[in-house]
């Protein structure tokens, strides 16, 4: 669609640049045979006239049709950007009424589990079996509520006014949410976590965490190991997320935030894999450059892939919204 309406918009200029060339060549042609036939030139010969042109007459002509190709050429090149960005407006309208849709069937439903959960948690009393997985239940649908509300903020335009969030909090709880997929998988998840308060929320940061996390342990083979780790300075906090994957593979790293851009997969011989539409991490770039940081793929090889998070840290002036570009 894109490239249709990119060849559609060379083409209109195209014709308003012949236009106004012929335009221009009509109005001189048509000025010379004006002078030829009002006493303006005379015979020289059989079929030959003679046409003197005053200099000036020619500079304020010269002027006159310098200011009308621009205003022509202004007005024209507003009307075809408007027309071409008819479409990109109408799919970015589309895309956020279908994320606002979503989210709010979603809301009530999860709303209606979260306070199940609840119940069963008052049901379940101190009994040893029951009582750590009915909390991490209670857990898992909270954040569930708190992600669709904060997509449905972030398409209505409310989101923001949130405190910063603790980095080590954060990568703890990603950690022992994502150890259960990583043991389904026989992959061992690590985390090393470094103390800071970072510019994102603790919502959007736990959301781009487990996507980088997930997506690892979806590329890692059995028996292999996902670290999850960070380091901090005076004013960033640098969050990695390292696989032992056979890399990333049949699309450049510079494309793999891209929406719908990913790779062939994880190695067949790793066993099954969740299904994936090359979404997550896309998600991660526009979340990461709302907030200020930025996002890129370390290192890449046959040994495994680094995701680099930069991330400000709360507090710290002059971090604005910049994005590196990488996909998977």
């Amino acid at each position: 669609m894109f490239r249709r309406a990119a060849v559609r918009i060379g083409v209109r200029v195209a014709v308003l640049c012949a236009v106004l060339v012929f335009a221009g060549a009509a109005l001189v042609f048509g000025y010379v045979w004006w002078k030829a036939t009002t006493g303006g030139g005379r015979e020289v010969g059989d079929h030959h006239v003679l046409v003197s042109l005053d200099p000036v007459d020619l500079a304020v002509a010269a002027v006159v049709l310098g200011i009308a190709a621009i205003l022509l050429a202004g007005a024209a090149a507003t009307l075809i950007a408007r027309r071409a960005a008819l479409p990109l407006a109408e799919s970015l309208r589309r895309q956020r009424n279908f994320v606002a849709d979503a989210s709010h069937e979603l809301r009530t439903p999860l709303a209606v589990l979260h306070a199940r959960v609840q119940q069963l948690d008052l049901l379940v009393g101190e009994d040893p079996r029951l009582r750590p997985v009915v909390t991490e239940l209670r857990e898992d649908s909270r954040i569930l509520v708190d992600i669709v509300d904060d997509l449905l903020q972030t398409t209505a335009g409310t989101a923001g006014g949130e405190p910063p969030a603790s980095l080590a909090e954060t990568m703890v709880r990603v950690g022992g949410d994502l150890r259960v997929l990583a043991a389904e998988r026989g992959v061992t998840l690590d985390v090393e976590p470094a103390d800071a308060l970072v510019t994102l929320p603790a919502v959007p940061l736990q959301r781009c965490l487990t996507a980088l996390t997930d997506n690892a342990i979806g590329h890692t083979p059995a028996g292999g190991r996902v670290l999850l780790s960070a380091t901090v300075n005076a004013r960033w906090a640098a969050v990695r997320v390292t696989d032992q994957g056979a890399g990333i593979r049949g699309i450049s790293p510079d494309r793999v935030f891209e929406r719908f851009a990913h790779g062939p997969g994880a190695d067949p011989a790793a066993g099954p894999t969740r299904s994936t539409h090359g979404i997550g991490l896309a998600l991660v770039h526009d979340v990461v450059g709302r907030h200020g940081g930025t996002v890129a793929v370390e290192r890449t090889g046959a040994d495994g892939t680094t995701f680099l998070l930069r991330l400000p840290r709360a507090g710290t002036p002059g971090s604005g919204p910049a994005v590196t570009a990488g996909t998977r």
